[in-house]
């Protein structure tokens, strides 16, 4: 009796020990799209990266992340993961304490997360033959603003057309696969896994990619809003375990960006478990783009995409790519882990 009221007593403080690591932890909310780029995030939950900087990850999702911006601004988001957009420039121009902090995905050439999809009947019946030809279609982007939208107009610049050469239609990634097979739209600038998920389904055609026109892209980030950013050791703590989610997923592709090995089988599952699509199959079916284990942003081709929305007539002040770039946490978080060394 006296031996299992000890015991008892060990587990009576076992769990107090453990609800108490529990409660010491720190709730960090964090928006995102369900983009196949989010992998560093979900494997930093998963691993149990973040806990172990004190870190409890709440994963709210947006059909886009220009709509995030408002909810980052005002503070109910901590933490944004996905494209810039107009209404960020806007917003850090307004005067609103929102930063780009760390690389999320780059598209580069052979490695491209953006595609621009035809229906297949346009290219069949000859409607569609290239990036003229893209006159007078209705087109779905995320939304107004969203990164995607530089890339469209890079297509249509190749042609000598203008944005407003074509219709535009705004609505979620995932819905844009169904939209193409009811002939709603004609056309589509998805990200993955949405990209894969309208190819496996029929009827379209992935005509051009997004290193066909920018040959390096910064594409998302890791977006802290002023509040949380204002804690530093938090602010830095969330990065590094993003930053070894990361690695562990880049320690797990092969030469050509492909998933391999038992830890390539380990990345698709938690893929599956965390992301939209229940299909592993879906996952091992494209190459995702280059996820920075370093946070490395490429800060010319966000300036270059500013540029693009201000000759849109998007921007409303003279906001400068300077003023919406803080690299201070990731600095220091690379500083803390060492620089990337993939792991076999």
């Amino acid at each position: 009796m006296r031996v299992l009221k000890i015991l008892a007593l060990g587990c009576a403080l076992a769990l107090c020990a453990a609800a108490g690591a529990r409660a010491a932890n720190t709730k960090v909310v964090i928006g995102g799209t369900l983009s196949a780029t989010d992998i560093g995030l979900w494997v930093a939950d998963k691993k149990g990266f973040f806990r172990d900087e004190g870190i409890d990850a709440e994963f709210v999702t947006f059909d886009s992340a220009a709509r995030m911006i408002a909810a980052l601004g005002a503070g109910d988001l901590d933490v944004a993961a996905g494209g810039h957009s107009a209404g960020l420039f806007n917003a850090v121009g307004r005067g609103i304490d929102i930063r780009i902090v760390a690389d999320k995905s780059q598209n580069v050439v052979g490695r491209s997360s953006i595609k621009m999809l035809v229906r297949k009947d346009l290219v069949d019946s000859g409607r569609y033959k290239g990036y003229a030809d893209l006159k007078g279609l209705k087109v779905a982007e995320s939304a107004p603003g969203g990164s995607a939208q530089p890339v469209l107009v890079k297509f249509l610049q190749k042609a000598g057309l203008s944005y407003d050469d074509v219709e535009h239609v705004y609505m979620a990634f995932p819905q844009m696969a169904l939209a193409l097979q009811n002939k709603a739209i004609d056309v589509a600038i998805p990200a993955e896994p949405s990209v894969t998920q309208a190819l496996r389904m029929g009827g379209v055609v992935a005509v051009a990619n997004d290193y066909d026109v920018y040959p390096t892209h910064e594409v998302s980030e890791i977006m802290y809003s002023g509040k949380f950013a204002k804690n530093p050791a938090l602010a830095t703590k969330f990065i590094k375990a993003f930053l070894r989610g990361v690695r562990y997923h880049n320690d797990a592709l092969g030469p050509n960006g492909e998933f391999a090995g038992a830890r390539g089988d380990e990345i698709v599952a938690i893929a599956t478990e965390y992301g939209p699509f229940k299909d592993p199959a879906v996952w091992r079916s494209f190459i995702l783009s280059y996820c920075g284990p370093d946070g490395v942003l490429d800060v010319p081709s966000l300036k270059e995409d500013l540029d693009i929305f201000r000759a849109l007539g998007l921007i409303e002040s003279n906001v400068t790519i300077d003023k919406v770039i803080d690299t201070t946490f990731v600095d220091a978080a690379v500083k803390e882990l060492g620089p990337y060394r993939k792991q076999q």
